[in-house]
C-alpha cells in the first residue's frame, strides 16, 4: 500500500485535487465524509502568504476531520517559497504540496505553476530546498510538460524523487493543452514503470467515472487517483469509485433527500466559515451538479445562484425537496 512519508494510505487511494475557489474547508469536509482519502487545499500564493494577504492566509484554515490534509503552495522565488513553508507549517498540515501544474496565465506569467516547466533545474532546486526546510513530507503536483515537444516527465519525476519529494501527482495534459482534449495517462504510467521510482505516482485528469478510475489502476498501474472536476457538487463520487473498485457494481446514485441535505450542509458550513455573503457566493458553482438530472429545474437553479440571502437559498432547497419528491435518479 502506498505511503506519503509516514502516512499510510489505502490501496489505490483517492485524493481530492486542489482547486481554486472549490476545495475550501466545507467542500473538503464533505468529500472526506464521502470517501476521499487525502484532501488538498486550494492553491496558495507564497508571495501572498509572506505579505500576510488576507485571502491567502484564510486558505490555511484546516480542521481535524479533514486529515490527512495537504496545503498546496505555488511560487517561483526560492526565498518566498521557503518563508511560505515556515508559515504553512504553523497550520500543522500533514503534507505540503508544491503546485508545478497550474496552467492559468496570471500564475504562469510569473514563472510559477506550470510556468516552471520551462525551467526544470529551478523546479528541482525549489523542491530540494523545500524538502530540506520542512519536517513534513513534500509532494508535487505537475503536468506532463510545457507542450508536446517538451515532455520529459519520466526524467523530471525521477529527479524530484531524488531530491526528496515524497509523492507526485501528474495531470495527463501539457500546459499548452490547458484543459482541452483528452488526458494522456501513458506518460504517467511510464513514470510509474520506471524501475528507479519508489514513491507513489498518482494520476490526475479525466477521472470522471468509476470505470475510468479502475482503468487508471488496472491498465495503467498507478498508485492512486487525484480527482478534481468530477467531484464538484458531487462529493459522493469518491464512495462511488470505491464501491465499484471493490465490487465491480455501480452504487445507486444519491437520493433527492441526500442531495438537498448535502447542499444544505455545504452552504451552512460555508456560512460558518466565511460569513453569509461569501458563504452564499462561493457555494453557487456546486448547485448545478448537486441537482443534475432533474427535469425543468432551471427556475430553481436560477434562484439558487442569484439569491444573496442565505434564508432564500435554504427555502429554495426545501421547495426543491417537496416539488421533486417523486423524482428518481438513474
Amino acid at each position: 500500500m502506498p505511503k506519503i512519508g509516514t502516512i499510510d494510505l489505502e490501496d489505490f487511494p483517492l485524493l481530492l485535487a486542489p482547486m481554486e475557489d472549490v476545495s475550501d474547508p466545507p467542500f473538503r469536509a464533505l468529500c472526506k465524509t464521502h470517501g476521499a482519502d487525502v484532501v488538498y487545499t486550494e492553491f496558495i500564493s507564497s508571495e501572498g502568504l509572506i505579505r500576510d494577504a488576507a485571502k491567502s492566509v484564510q486558505k490555511l484554515d484546516i480542521y481535524e476531520k479533514e486529515r490527512p490534509v495537504g496545503i498546496q503552495i505555488f511560487g517561483a522565488n526560492l526565498d518566498s517559497m521557503l518563508q511560505a513553508v515556515e508559515i504553512v507549517e504553523k497550520s500543522s498540515p500533514d503534507i505540503i504540496d508544491i503546485n508545478f501544474g497550474c496552467p492559468v496565465k496570471k500564475v504562469v506569467c510569473k514563472g510559477a505553476g506550470a510556468g516552471i516547466l520551462k525551467d526544470i533545474p529551478l523546479m528541482v532546486k525549489l523542491s530540494a530546498e523545500m524538502v530540506k526546510r520542512s519536517t513534513l513530507p513534500i509532494t508535487v503536483k505537475t503536468r506532463l510538460g510545457w507542450d508536446h515537444d517538451s515532455i520529459k516527465i519520466v526524467e523530471v519525476a525521477e529527479r524530484l524523487q531524488d531530491v526528496g519529494i515524497a509523492a507526485i501527482s501528474i495531470h495527463g495534459r501539457t500546459r499548452a493543452q490547458m484543459y482541452k482534449g483528452e488526458a494522456d495517462w501513458r506518460p504517467i504510467a511510464a513514470v510509474k514503470n520506471n524501475p528507479r521510482m519508489h514513491i507513489p505516482v498518482f494520476g490526475n485528469g479525466d477521472v470522471n467515472s468509476p470505470e475510468r478510475a479502475k482503468e487508471m489502476r488496472d491498465v495503467y498501474g498507478l498508485d492512486g487517483a487525484m480527482i478534481g472536476r468530477a467531484s464538484i457538487g458531487n462529493p459522493w463520487f469518491f464512495n462511488e469509485v470505491k464501491h465499484y473498485l471493490k465490487t465491480g457494481t455501480t452504487l445507486l446514485p444519491p437520493s433527492l433527500h441526500d442531495r438537498v441535505a448535502a447542499a444544505r450542509q455545504h452552504l451552512q458550513m460555508a456560512i460558518d466559515w466565511k460569513g453569509p455573503v461569501l458563504g452564499v457566493l462561493e457555494t453557487r458553482r456546486h448547485y448545478t451538479n448537486y441537482f443534475k438530472g432533474i427535469p425543468n429545474f432551471k427556475p430553481f437553479r436560477t434562484r439558487m445562484v442569484t439569491s444573496d440571502a442565505p434564508e432564500e437559498v435554504f427555502a429554495t432547497f426545501d421547495e426543491v425537496e417537496s416539488s421533486f419528491a417523486e423524482h428518481r435518479f438513474v
